[in-house]
């Protein structure tokens, strides 16, 4: 799907430094002084318009949530989001999941949602699966002791890979579900994208596993 360029997007998104946090490397390590409590911090990687993100703050007013999302254009959307829900537990970041290094210390992330990343489906591409070892250093890198990776997508081949490359990597597998929305799961929130694939009889994979 061709993403639609919105020029107005950068002066917008610089216009609310209060919501997408133009420089995240400062807080690293202190990302509680950003919030002002000391609340558990989850990161989503690939907020996407922060139909999650948004979500789960609003379930879960005793966490605070940042979503990270690259496209300007995208996280623009996640913006009228929070501008509208004004939520003080949600922040986010306009940057690449590859630079979650420079903006957390170790143990800044209790947990790490992937929802519905780019499958990457060549070969030639593994290395920028979400999933991949690399970014599973990177996630364990910044994660507390024990922290969680919950993992959901429509793309059967990535979440059989994910679950591999999981195992390879010693995480303990936590939760599975081959169909989400005909399990008894509770307390899903939704992403967009999913609304569209499951509306479509699409299966909803996830899994959460747990480094240790």
């Amino acid at each position: 799907m061709r993403l639609r360029h919105k020029p107005w997007a950068k002066e917008k998104i610089e216009n609310y430094p209060q919501y997408v946090i133009p420089n995240p490397e400062q807080y690293r390590g202190n990302w509680n002084a950003l919030f002002g409590n000391n609340q558990p911090v989850h990161v989503e990687v690939g907020t996407g318009k922060g139909r999650f993100v948004t979500g789960m703050a609003k379930a879960n007013p005793g966490i605070n949530y940042i979503g990270i999302e690259l496209q300007e254009s995208v996280i623009v959307a996640a913006l009228d989001r929070l501008i509208d829900a004004e939520l003080p537990n949600v922040k986010l970041l306009n940057t690449n999941g590859e630079d979650l290094q420079k903006f957390f210390a170790k143990g800044d992330v209790g947990r790490i949602y992937l929802n519905f990343s780019d499958p990457w489906p060549k070969n030639r591409h593994e290395k920028r699966r979400l999933t991949h070892e690399s970014f599973l250093r990177i996630y364990e890198d910044i994660l507390i002791d024990q922290g969680e990776i919950h993992f959901k997508t429509d793309n059967r081949g990535l979440f059989e890979y994910s679950l591999v490359s999981f195992t390879q990597y010693d995480l303990a597998l936590k939760y599975i579900s081959l169909d989400l929305h005909n399990s008894d799961f509770e307390g899903n929130i939704m992403t967009e994208y999913e609304e569209k694939f499951s509306s479509k009889g699409h299966p909803i994979y996830r899994c959460e596993v747990k480094y240790e």
